[in-house]
Parts: C-alpha cells; structure tokens; sequence
C-alpha cells in the first residue's frame, strides 16, 4: 500500500475509500487490541477536519499537520461530535490520554495509510492535554466550576 500524507483523501489526492481504510485499521486492532476500530475511523475524519480548519494546500509539505495542531483538531472536532460524552466515548474506545492518539496515528502510519516527515515521532502527542480539562470542563455547570475554585469539593463527572 503506498504511503499517503495524513490529509491526502481530503485533499485530492489517491483516495482510500471508506470500506479499504476500515479494511486496513481492522488489520491494526487484530495485531494491536488496545483502540477500538472506532478510535481509527474517528483519526481518519479528524485529519479530514484538520485539513479543512487549517487551510492546508492540496500538495506539498504545507500540507503537513504536525502532532500538536492535530491534537488541537481532534479536541475541537471530538467536542463538535460528541458533545459531553467525548470523554465516554474515548474511554470506551481505549483512549485515556493525547499519547493513545499519538500511537493510533503512528500504527496508521507503519500500515503504510498515513505518512509522516522525518521530524514526526510519537512523543509529539506526549502531555497535549488533560482529558477532564479538554472533554469534561466544557460541559460543568458554573456552580461546579466555582465550588471547585473555592476549596467546596470536587466536581462529579
């Protein structure tokens, strides 16, 4: 399978179409369990919407999404998708933290679907953010919020 840039179906290039990516990241959950197949579908329409919310060209190394603007991406785009169950919905698939992005992306990019630059490595998805502050904060009510700044408990999810 050739190498594809993250926003290549989006932008015109080669298209993988949806029942060869779903093809492809079922191979990757049967040798590496830890992500639902779920999990690679949802990278796949972040990248999609990264490309698209960051104006990236369609050729070229502009085109390139580097970690840290994907995780950006896949906050924002998780939040507009899920709402308040993101943080549900990515427990249920097996991602805990912004490095379980990082490794659904880079067993993508070693089954040859996604490509990457020479100065991509994993580590660029280590401590993006926490996922209580990203996905569960939004949707406290403000009485929470404030119990929380003034020493009155901690908030329930």
């Amino acid at each position: 399978m050739p190498r594809r840039s993250p926003v290549e179906w989006s932008l015109g290039g080669p298209e993988m179409h949806e029942a060869d990516f779903r093809e492809a990241a079922r191979r990757i959950v049967e040798k590496d369990s830890r992500y639902d197949l779920e999990s690679y579908v949802f990278i796949r329409e972040a990248l999609d919407d990264a490309a698209k919310a960051l104006k990236k060209p369609e050729e070229g190394p502009g085109r390139h999404i580097t970690g840290q603007e994907l995780l950006e991406c896949i906050r924002d785009f998780a939040l507009r998708e899920f709402g308040p169950m993101a943080a549900t919905v990515f427990k249920e698939w097996g991602v805990k933290k912004t490095e379980d992005f990082g490794e659904i992306v880079f067993n993508l990019v070693e089954a040859g679907i996604l490509g990457k630059t020479e100065s991509d490595k994993r580590e660029d998805f280590a401590g993006g953010y926490d996922f209580r502050e990203a996905f569960v904060k939004p949707f406290l009510p403000p009485s929470a919020l404030a119990g929380k700044r003034h020493g009155r408990g901690r908030a329930k999810n």
